[in-house]
């Protein structure tokens, strides 16, 4: 088994980020009054955090406790019918805490709402299938894929990693090629533990390329047998041009009109 290595900020520092550029951060608008979005912080009344419009998109912070409640009112009185995108992302880094948020749409009106809230490792959501069906995956997803638990969610089950599967992967100290669970997990599961020595862990690299493999590549100008070994060298081959279908376009022996027919 390789070694293993700590994972407590695997992707906190990219070699390709240049430490001193900024983001820049999307204008935030108020709410004018009489408008649309006026009228939904009214129906809220003081059950929203903080508010504010950015790129024509109602953004509103509130209580986690309180989202379902919250949602429900969006739906109900304020015809935003349609819940598009929920999710989280991961700053327990910064702050020990995941950030949820669900996208909503008001078909009629052509709005659309972000709500926010903020959720502590470790604590749960409330679903909010009772009030769109679309939750049901979307509430799985964010549970395989955070670890993040949905309080009378139907059928709280991962569904896009296996049933057995360690860790979740949208979790930022979670290895962009997985863990060493991951590098032996189908070696374990199709032929066991104790072929491990013989097969070896799963190499999850896709940009690796092996110099001698002669099985998966393809090798213009250095064709071989398939499965050949290539240990030793191998010899160049000329490339060769159809004269009829293909142009080599290396060779200076083309025509060049002087005027447009």
């Amino acid at each position: 088994m390789r070694k293993y290595t700590p994972k407590d900020n695997v992707q906190g520092k990219s070699y390709y980020t240049d430490r001193f550029w900024v983001a820049p951060r999307v204008p935030r608008m108020e709410v004018e009054e009489g408008s649309h979005f006026a009228n939904v912080l009214k129906a809220l009344g003081k059950k929203a955090k903080e508010t504010y419009i950015e790129i024509g998109t109602l953004v509103i912070h509130i209580d986690a406790k309180k989202n379902l409640e919250i949602i429900k009112i969006l739906k109900e009185k304020c015809g935003y019918t349609q819940c598009s995108e929920q999710s989280a992302v991961d700053y327990l880094a910064n702050d020990g805490e995941f950030e949820l948020f669900y996208q909503l749409l008001n078909i009629t009106e052509a709005k659309r709402i972000r709500v926010v809230c903020r959720l502590k490792k470790g604590a749960a959501i409330e679903s909010i299938t009772p009030l769109f069906k679309s939750a049901n995956f979307a509430e799985r997803e964010m549970f395989d894929m955070f670890g993040i638990y949905v309080n009378n969610h139907p059928f709280l089950k991962r569904i896009l990693m296996p049933d057995d599967w360690h860790g979740h992967p949208l979790l930022k100290t979670y290895p962009l090629h997985g863990d060493e669970a991951a590098s032996w997990y189908e070696v374990d599961k199709i032929f066991g533990k104790e072929y491990r020595d013989v097969i070896g862990p799963e190499n999850r690299d896709p940009s690796r390329i092996d110099r001698y493999d002669t099985k998966r590549f393809s090798r213009v100008g250095y064709e071989v047998p398939f499965g050949a070994d290539i240990s030793e060298g191998e010899k160049e081959n000329p490339i060769e041009y159809s004269e009829t279908i293909l142009v080599d376009y290396t060779k200076d022996s083309g025509k060049q009109l002087d005027e447009r027919r």
